[in-house]
């Protein structure tokens, strides 16, 4: 059975735990990770670009010349899309580009997300963490004690302490466990959890 290393601050082991069956069964779904990032980006989209119709552009709706005897092709008004200054054909409007995967779809991205850290050693959990006050020196300190320069710290529940002290820190990021997800998993090259947040990752992935 595949173990799992409890380290306090310092980054000295302190015990060790077996892992979930969850994170040991079962094969590394890597197409089912691009489906979760891929759905993550589009959700992230504001959708807002936009352009201007034929309908939309300031213009005289005068008939530019007479329909028969020119020789030209014929035309309506100067705001037709063949013309300079004229609206923009098929261009982009506002639109809401955001979808979801089916719930056990993403669970199990999540599952294989999590499940690719541990194989890589790269997944650790930590003793409850205890801070009196904002002190960004501290987490970062941690995080070296970790050998993590570039991690993912996960968090039981709201704690604006922890959160203000690694919000100023450009290479790691604070989640509370209902914020998990694949893209950020995958983000940092190590992931950092409490205890009491890995009991919850736990049942999630149940």
């Amino acid at each position: 059975m595949a173990m799992l290393q409890i380290l306090n601050q310092d980054g000295k082991k302190v015990s060790e735990r077996e892992a979930p069956k969850a994170l040991v069964e079962g094969p590394i779904r890597k197409a089912l990770l691009w489906e979760a990032i891929k759905m993550q980006q589009a959700n992230r989209r504001q959708g807002n670009a936009s352009t201007k119709t034929r309908s939309h552009v300031r213009g005289s709706t005068r008939k530019i010349y007479r329909q028969k005897g020119t020789g030209n092709a014929r035309h309506g008004d100067i705001k037709a899309p063949i013309f300079v200054g004229g609206g923009r054909v098929f261009g982009p409007h506002p639109r809401d580009y955001s979808y979801r995967l089916p719930r056990s779809s993403r669970r199990n991205a999540l599952k294989s997300a999590l499940m690719l850290r541990m194989k890589e050693g790269n997944l650790k959990i930590l003793q409850n963490l205890n801070l009196k006050e904002i002190k960004t020196k501290k987490m970062a300190q941690m995080f070296a004690n970790m050998e993590a320069p570039k991690a993912l710290l996960v968090i039981e529940a709201k704690n604006p302490i922890i959160e203000k002290s690694v919000r100023n820190l450009p290479h790691h990021k604070v989640l509370r466990v209902e914020g998990i997800n694949v893209y950020d998993v995958l983000k940092f090259d190590q992931l950092l959890i409490t205890e009491e947040a890995f009991k919850k990752i736990e049942e999630i992935l149940q």
